[in-house]
This record gives structure tokens, C-alpha cells and sequence, in this order.
């Protein structure tokens, strides 16, 4: 018998990959890996490869992408990483606080994806 390991990718279906792309990169600060599959960006992170991708599916038009769905991202400093998401324009949707995982804040993406970034101490 055979039971899963853990998550080893995730990718989000977005509306319109060139702009979420650009969202990611210049308001949430990711970098692009060297090379991603045709019509998906991968980005350079650590331990869980993340990506943004094409619908795979039908898409809702309108309203938030992932309901349901808690995606944290470790990042060295939240209080840091908060403070330029919004000079950069992001929206936060939860403020920083103190949790299991660390200081950490909610931001949305232009899908409505709810993001929590958390600060990581390895």
C-alpha cells in the first residue's frame, strides 16, 4: 500500500497569467525560475516549488479564486515584506499578528487568492 508524502508542487489557475506574473514578482517580491512550462511561471521558492498557471478548467469570471484554501509562504521578515506590499500597492486583507507559525499577514492577489506570509526562522 502506498499513502501520499506531503505536497511537493502547488500552482495557482489564474485569469490572466501575464498579469498576475507581474503582480507576484513586482508586489509580492517572488522571483521567475530560469524556466517554466508553457503557460505557467514558476517561481523560485523553497522547499515547495510554487507557480501560477493557465486554467486547466473553467474559471468563475468574477469573484475570489481558492475560497477555502490557507496557502502560507515563509519569508525572512513579515513586518519587512508587509510594509512593501503596501507601498508596492498589494492589498492586505489581515494584519500582521503573532501565530503558530510566527508574525505573519494575510494579502490578496488579483484573483482574490488569500496569501499568508509568515516570517521563518531555519
Amino acid at each position: 500500500m502506498t499513502t501520499p508524502i506531503g505536497p511537493d508542487f502547488i500552482a495557482l489557475q489564474v485569469r490572466d497569467l501575464a498579469a498576475s506574473r507581474k503582480f507576484y514578482m513586482e508586489v509580492f517580491g517572488f522571483e521567475a525560475a530560469a524556466q517554466s512550462p508553457p503557460g505557467a511561471v514558476v517561481f523560485k521558492t523553497e522547499p515547495i516549488p510554487l507557480a501560477l498557471r493557465e486554467r486547466l478548467r473553467p474559471l468563475p469570471e468574477t469573484g475570489s479564486l481558492g475560497v477555502g484554501m490557507v496557502l502560507w509562504i515563509a519569508c525572512p521578515d513579515a513586518d519587512v515584506l508587509h510594509d512593501l506590499v503596501v507601498k508596492r500597492g498589494g492589498a492586505i486583507l489581515g494584519p500582521l499578528a503573532d501565530g503558530p507559525f510566527g508574525r505573519f499577514f494575510v494579502a490578496g492577489d488579483p484573483d482574490g487568492y488569500a496569501i499568508t506570509f509568515h516570517t521563518v526562522h531555519r
